[in-house]
């Protein structure tokens, strides 16, 4: 039986507070909500980009949970207010904190009490005070309006059940004329159940991923403009599991077409 939205919030908020206990990245970044039928034995490596070239990288705060780099489209200036959505450890927060220098501020947001303890103790350890991480969900921010030039985000808003709701507070939390960068999982075209499970069990919490036209649409309905998709990468499930579920001819018509799960990196502006 398909896990309800709800359902699969609870169990990655859980499941993201388990990996903020742990010590290391390797491992903790092999499954975002652990043994369920959302997605048991899951690997989000086949996300992750690497952060380790970029200024102001920080080791322990990269849990390689990610799905692109969007800061790296997200033309962050100095003395922009950054917020960061599902910020977990601080990854793409301290990242962003050197391209906004001492003049800037970022906020992190995530819904993992764990979490936000993680980033605070890599700020704190870091010595950075323009900076300060928060409790909260992304459908209800607790942050005033027009508190950002930028909003960033990285893997977490394919988990919000209202993607709608969540659009509507990134516009509201921004000043007029600000923009977000924000890498998510979405799909394209219509894809088999069986195969769509599969995903799931192998890439992460797809489980919650909703065609790219929609979730586009959301963004333009939301009210945002000079809408780009900077980055697409699929994720490629192997033959060996596809198998299972697809004959060999459905399985070369499958490959043959571009149905499936993608990460994108989709940026877009708050009219002024």
């Amino acid at each position: 039986m398909k896990i309800r939205q709800k359902d699969i919030k609870e169990i990655v908020k859980q499941k993201y507070d388990q990996i903020a206990k742990g010590s290391n990245r390797e491992g903790q970044a092999s499954s975002c909500c652990g043994g369920s039928d959302c997605c048991s034995g899951d690997d989000y490596s086949v996300f992750n980009d690497d952060y380790s070239g970029l200024q102001g990288y920080n080791q322990e705060a990269d849990l390689g949970l990610g799905c692109g780099i969007p800061v790296d489209y997200a033309d962050l200036r100095e003395g922009d207010t950054v917020l960061d959505l599902g910020s977990g450890a601080g990854n793409d927060c301290f990242v962003a904190r050197s391209l906004v220098g001492d003049e800037g501020f970022v906020y992190g947001l995530d819904f993992s009490k764990e979490m936000v303890k993680k980033a605070r103790k890599n700020a704190i350890r870091m010595g950075y005070e323009n900076m300060t991480f928060l409790l909260g969900e992304i459908e209800a921010m607790p942050l005033g309006d027009n508190t950002a030039h930028k909003v960033l985000s990285n893997c977490v808003l394919n988990l919000v059940p209202d993607k709608s709701r969540a659009f509507a507070e990134v516009s509201r939390v921004l000043k007029p004329g600000g923009s977000f960068c924000i890498s998510d999982v979405v799909t394209i075209g219509d894809l088999p159940e069986p195969v769509l499970k599969s995903a799931e069990m192998y890439a992460g919490c797809v489980a919650g991923a909703i065609a790219r036209d929609e979730y586009l649409d959301i963004i333009k309905k939301t009210g945002f403009s000079d809408i780009q998709v900077h980055k697409e990468k699929q994720i490629v499930l192997p033959d060996e599991m596809l198998a299972d579920y697809l004959s060999s001819e459905e399985l070369e018509t499958f490959r043959s077409s571009n149905r499936g799960i993608y990460s994108i990196t989709v940026s877009a502006r708050k009219p002024s």
